[in-house]
C-alpha cells in the first residue's frame, strides 16, 4: 500500500535529483548576439525580475504581469535591447497568465530545445540580445497552432500611435 510517506519521499527525490543534474535549461552564455553585455551591465539596465527572467531563463508568476491584459494595439518589444518582438495583432487569451501570442514578429526571435524540468519544450528568445522570452507550445490558434507563452517582464509595450 502506498503512503502519504512515500509520495513525500518521492518529491524530496525528484527534487535533489533536478538540483544535481542542473535544474535550468542550457545557459544563454554559450551563444553569440548582436548586442552584448556584461553582467554588470545588464543588471544596470534591467530590474531584478526581468534580470532573472531575461538572462537566468527564470519564469515570472502567472497573472502577475499587466501585459497579460494589455488589449491596445500596438508592438512588445524586448525588454533587454527593445527590439520589436510581437505585435497586438497575434495576442490573444490563452488563460495560463502568461501573454501569449500565436506568432513572433518576422526574425525577432530564435529557439532552441529547452529539456529542463523533466521535459522537452522549446524556448524562445530575442534573436538580437538573447533575453530570454519564454516558450512554444502546438495548442495555439489558427492560423499558426503555436503558443508563444511569454514573461511579460520579458518585454515592454509601445501602444500604436493615434492617426
Amino acid at each position: 500500500m502506498t503512503s502519504r510517506r512515500f509520495f513525500l519521499l518521492s518529491g524530496v527525490a525528484i527534487a535533489a535529483t533536478a538540483a544535481f543534474r542542473g535544474f535550468a535549461p542550457q545557459s544563454i552564455a554559450a551563444e553569440t548576439f548582436e548586442v552584448t553585455k556584461t553582467d554588470a551591465e545588464w543588471k544596470a539596465i534591467l530590474n531584478d525580475e526581468q534580470y532573472q527572467i531575461l538572462r537566468h531563463e527564470d519564469t515570472e508568476r502567472p497573472f502577475t504581469s499587466a501585459l497579460n491584459t494589455e488589449k491596445r494595439k500596438g508592438t512588445f518589444h524586448c525588454a533587454g535591447c527593445d527590439l520589436p518582438v510581437y505585435s497586438s495583432e497575434a495576442k490573444y487569451d490563452s488563460g495560463t497568465g502568461w501573454p501569449s501570442f500565436w506568432e513572433a514578429l518576422p526574425n525577432a526571435i530564435a529557439t532552441r530545445e529547452d529539456t529542463s524540468l523533466f521535459m522537452t519544450r522549446t524556448e524562445c528568445h530575442c534573436r538580437r540580445c538573447g533575453g530570454h522570452m519564454g516558450h512554444i507550445f502546438d495548442d495555439g490558434p489558427q492560423p499558426t497552432g503555436m503558443r508563444h507563452c511569454i514573461n511579460g517582464m520579458a518585454m515592454t509595450f509601445t501602444p500604436a500611435s493615434a492617426a
